[in-house]
């Protein structure tokens, strides 16, 4: 089934708020409750400046509910206003076009990405500044996904493998000298059927034994 968007009440999101509303439920609404942000913006930029003892110069991160990028950049900004955040966008998503042209208007592709991916503005992502915003395609995720398998024993997910992809661009462009940090966000266990399955992947035109060179340009 399509997804829909936000403005039908057949979104997810309406359903929920509708089911929550009419059995007298709670519901989180964590797209749009700025507690979600609030969360990060007082534990995970805190521990962020801790431990980098104030020395992180960039903080990457994907956006689903946006509480994640919004909150730590927030408390990192206030820390050190040259602390840049940036988004790391699957394509399909609108936050890159947000971000980068001000509008959510491109239209660009898909991605594989489960979680991540948003196509408003949410409430959590109001009022942020953000430094710079990459697209980031299946491909450089997944060979990093399987890079991170093989070298480190980390079985990791495309979300994870998308903030990774964003804080290499980022130390491309902007050379030596940094401490970039992002999030190992998910696990490789749902991806399990797709990501870890050589008959997938080649049916949807991805490699996992490219090298990590191939996205080192």
């Amino acid at each position: 089934m399509p997804e829909k968007p936000y403005s039908n009440p057949g979104n997810y999101n309406r359903v929920a708020q509708s089911l929550a509303e009419e059995n007298g439920w709670f519901w989180a609404n964590q797209f749009d409750n700025t507690a979600n942000r609030l969360a990060h913006y007082q534990t995970t930029g805190p521990e962020i400046w801790s431990q980098t003892n104030g020395e992180v110069t960039a903080f990457v991160s994907a956006v689903g509910t946006g509480g994640t990028l919004a909150g730590t950049a927030l408390y990192l900004k206030e820390r050190n206003p040259d602390v840049a955040a940036v988004c790391a966008d699957p394509y399909g998503a609108a936050m890159w076009s947000w971000f980068t042209n001000g509008n959510t208007d491109t239209k660009d592709g898909d991605s594989f990405a489960e979680g991540i991916g948003q196509m408003r503005v949410t409430k959590n992502l109001e009022g942020i500044v953000i430094d710079r915003a990459y697209r980031i395609a299946d491909q450089p995720a997944l060979t990093i996904v399987y890079q991170l398998l093989r070298e480190e024993g980390l079985f990791l997910g495309l979300s994870s493998g998308i903030n990774l992809a964003g804080a290499v661009r980022f130390a491309q462009e902007r050379g030596p000298g940094q401490t970039i940090v992002t999030l190992l966000c998910d696990s490789g266990l749902k991806y399990q059927s797709k990501l870890f399955n050589p008959t997938w992947l080649k049916d949807n035109n991805l490699d996992p034994n490219l090298p990590i060179e191939s996205i080192l340009t």
